[in-house]
Formats: structure tokens, sequence, C-alpha cells
């Protein structure tokens, strides 16, 4: 982000990024180091992703409701990985936590690849995984997936229900992967930029690339891009305030 503000707004600096940078950091600073709306022009929205919901193969749960199950009857004993502070994975993990009114403990890592390390070595139970990794691992045997926080099943895994149809409502805030120039970028450079990505991103290839890994593709123009991202921040804004969730 930094990088992306401190550079000429000529087209030749952007920023490929996802839900956590726009709609989620803003909210979980007292004082966010910038302004999505001011430093930034949107260039377009290409998927919308979310985290998955997967298990240790040996945990005693096969679905959301056993999980909860397990949970009120064994609170404190369930622990779930996320990737980080204030990340979807920790957010989700603490909508689920709130939602289904269980005890599971937070451990946070530094990073998606400690998190899934643990996860696939049993020191934690569950993690809030990004699609393509853990649509992967659950095919090579090595976790299982409970559930997908969204309002729909996702094409790529139909079988897998909903949070929200296992009867834990309000984990369904899937996030945005976008395009991003400096601020100030003339409407010229944005229109060419937008019309060129959103043409990669219809062609045949990139589209089952990105189903394939769990995502739902979207196009946008750089208009509907600025709509969606509005949104998107005042839900995951509302979230956080609801869990209290803070970073310093």
């Amino acid at each position: 982000m930094r990088e992306l503000i401190r550079s000429p707004a000529d087209g030749y600096t952007l920023l490929y990024t996802i839900t956590v940078t726009t709609s989620q950091l803003p909210h979980l600073y007292a004082a966010p180091p910038f302004d999505v709306l001011k430093d930034m022009t949107p260039l377009g929205v290409v998927s919308r992703t979310r985290t998955i919901l997967v298990a240790t193969p040996n945990a005693p749960y096969n679905t959301v409701k056993e999980l909860v199950a397990y949970a009120k009857a064994n609170p404190g004993k369930v622990n779930y990985g996320s990737y980080g502070i204030g990340s979807s994975g920790h957010i989700n993990g603490e909508l689920l936590k709130a939602n289904a009114g269980i005890d599971i403990v937070h451990v946070p890592y530094k990073g998606s690849t400690e998190a899934v390390r643990d996860l696939l070595g049993g020191q934690i139970q569950l993690v809030f995984d990004g699609p393509s990794t853990a649509i992967a691992n659950a095919k090579g045997g090595l976790v299982k997936i409970l559930g997908v926080p969204d309002t729909e099943r996702l094409p790529s895994i139909p079988d897998v229900p909903t949070i929200t149809e296992a009867g834990v409502p309000g984990i369904d805030l899937p996030g945005l992967e976008q395009f991003f120039a400096p601020a100030r970028t003339p409407k010229a450079i944005v229109d060419k930029l937008n019309a060129e990505i959103m043409k990669v991103a219809r062609t045949p290839e990139v589209t089952e690339l990105f189903v394939r890994g769990g995502s739902t593709m979207v196009t946008s123009t750089p208009g509907e891009h600025a709509r969606m991202m509005k949104e998107d921040s005042d839900k995951w804004g509302a979230v956080i305030r609801k869990l209290g969730i803070r970073m310093e």
C-alpha cells in the first residue's frame, strides 16, 4: 500500500489485493495508515473469494453441526489457527464463536504457511483457510472441509454446505480480489487499464483457474468497483465493531 501511494499516477504501478487491505484493516486501527478512498483509485474487481473452514482428518467431527456440539460439550478444548490478529481467519473464527455460542481458542500465527503447517501437524484443530489451499489439501486427504462462510455453495465443492445451512447464520462475508492504481490517476488511463484487465479476467483460461480455486468470477467497471468496495467495507466494519477486534 505504501509503495502504491508514493508511486506516480501514470498507470505503471498497480496493486492487486484482497478485502483484508481495503475493507478490514481500516476498521481494525484507531488511526489507519492509509485512506482507501483518498489514497487509491479503483480499477476493477476480478473475483469474490472466501475462506473455507477445515479441520484435521482425525477431528471428532465431520460437519459444522458436529463441531458446534463437540465444542459445547468440551469448552475451551478446540483451537483454531489464523494468519494473525485481524485476519479474515481470525474474524471468521470469532464470528463462529459468537454466533454459535461456543468457546474455542484462537491461536494467531505470523502467516498462512505456519498456521496450515500446524494444522497438518495436529497442533491445532481448525483453520479458516484460503480456498485453493483448503481444496487442494482436502483432495489429498490432509484436511476435511467442514463448511463455507458464504451465502451459496461453491461450484468447485458443491457437496459442502454453507455454515449458514449448517445452522450458524451470519458467517457469510466473502471478499474481493481487486486492482488499484494510485490516487489521481487520469480517467483515460483508468478506463484503459480496466478494459484490459477485464478482457483477460473473462478469458476461459483465467475464469477456469479462479473457479477451480474456489473463487467466483466478478468483473466490474471502476465505478462498480468503488461501490462494491464501500458495501464490503461497511459489512466487515460492522462485524469488526461487534466483535471488538482492534490492532495497534
